[in-house]
């Protein structure tokens, strides 16, 4: 630096003595004094310009290494900084697994105190269900069918398919014949007798329905007549004998009546039964060759009472009936070989697998059309190939309710 300095004032001094005149014009002594005190002033200013620079640059050397100083730390306080804050991620992290996991036992402490409660619920209402199917179906009545000891061929005529039957409940001889599975037309005999003597006296009434009944399921309890209208997939209707009028009516619910009830029964839909704890339906559930369905029915108001699946299987059946409160399948394999009933149904369970004998019908050529149960004389009502049938039952009782 301090070399540029006094290039610069040798080339300062030559480009000044270009313009002095020659010494033989050159002025007095005081101009050539005066000149000289300049030349001394400019060398003391670029001397004092000098020494600034030199400051100057000592100073941003200063200031450039207390810089780097600074950078320096200043990389090392970011990669502090970096670390604190990779640090405070991993704890905020774990922190927030530790919330996540406390959170999920919290929840899943709820979901366990849900589910015991809910199983609680369920216990309680299966506890109430019970108590109500044994309320309902009360042990009023303990029996239990052992075997079929006979038959009795009380009439035979050459309709295919009917019913015929007594009041379940009164105790009255009248004797109900309905022939056909689509009729309207009821014939009402004095007695058994009448019945079996076609020139005995007096001679059956006539009476004509104003509603037309399908298949072959009708009973008649306490003076009632129940059917199911033709003209209906569901409906129940109650008819009342003596006025001849439509007393009330029901339809059954779950899509009731869409499917046969008996695979070797072609005509019923809806089979009706009457047993020592009252009205039933029989249907088949939803789906081809499905499960029965029974279905307690209240008489007086046609109201639903309850409603079972059994694991009885509408296919290769012809009939049931119910007999204190225990329904009982009659089945027969391809049409053929002899009518058993090879599953039996209790809602209370009284009955297990080891209660039950080998029950089957004496040997009948054909298919039942009808099959009831009458519990007011314990006999079995039925309809095979135009014959109307009295079997006789043998029970004992069942085991009692724990």
């Amino acid at each position: 630096m301090m070399v540029a300095l006094r290039g610069a004032s040798a080339l300062l001094l030559l480009f000044l003595a270009a313009f002095l005149p020659p010494p033989q014009c050159a002025q007095d002594p005081a101009m050539v004094h005066y000149i000289y005190q300049r030349f001394r002033v400019l060398e003391q200013g670029l001397e004092k310009c000098t020494q600034a620079t030199r400051a100057y640059i000592q100073e941003f050397q200063e200031f450039s290494k207390n810089i780097s100083v600074m950078l320096g730390r200043c990389q090392t306080y970011t990669s502090e900084y970096k670390s604190a804050v990779g640090n405070l991620a991993l704890r905020v992290e774990r922190a927030q697994r530790e919330i996540d996991y406390i959170q999920y036992l919290r929840e899943a402490d709820e979901c366990i105190e849900s589910e015991d409660k809910t199983l609680a619920e369920m216990l309680l209402q299966e506890a109430e269900e019970e108590k109500k199917i044994r309320t309902l179906l009360n042990a009023s009545c303990d029996n239990m069918l052992m075997s079929i000891k006979s038959l009795k061929i009380v009439k035979k005529m050459m309709d295919t398919h009917g019913s015929w039957m007594k009041d379940a409940v009164y105790n009255s001889p009248k004797v109900y014949l309905l022939i056909g599975s689509r009729n309207n037309t009821v014939w009402e005999f004095a007695n058994i007798r009448a019945f079996m003597e076609d020139n005995t006296k007096p001679a059956p009434r006539k009476q004509i329905l104003t509603l037309s009944w399908q298949g072959t399921g009708q009973v008649i309890y306490k003076g009632f007549l129940f059917f199911h209208n033709q003209a209906t997939s569901n409906e129940i209707i109650k008819y009342n004998l003596q006025k001849r009028t439509v007393e009330d009516r029901m339809l059954l619910p779950g899509g009731v009546g869409r499917a046969l009830v008996y695979q070797h029964s072609p005509s019923t839909y809806i089979d009706l039964a009457v047993d020592e704890h009252g009205l039933w339906a029989i249907h088949s559930g939803p789906g081809t060759h499905s499960h029965l369905v029974l279905t307690k029915i209240e008489p007086g108001t046609l109201g639903v009472e309850h409603s079972w699946d059994t694991p009885c299987r509408s296919q290769d059946a012809e009939a049931s009936f119910l007999l204190c409160g225990v329904l009982y399948v009659v089945y027969r394999t391809g049409g053929q070989g002899p009518h058993r009933i090879t599953c039996v149904y209790d809602p209370l369970g009284t009955i297990s697998e080891e209660d039950l004998p080998n029950l089957f019908f004496p040997k009948r050529p054909r298919s039942h059309s009808m099959i009831h149960y009458n519990p007011r004389d314990k006999q079995l009502y039925a309809w095979n190939e135009g014959n109307q049938i009295i079997y006789k039952l043998q029970t004992k009782r069942k085991r009692p309710l724990k």
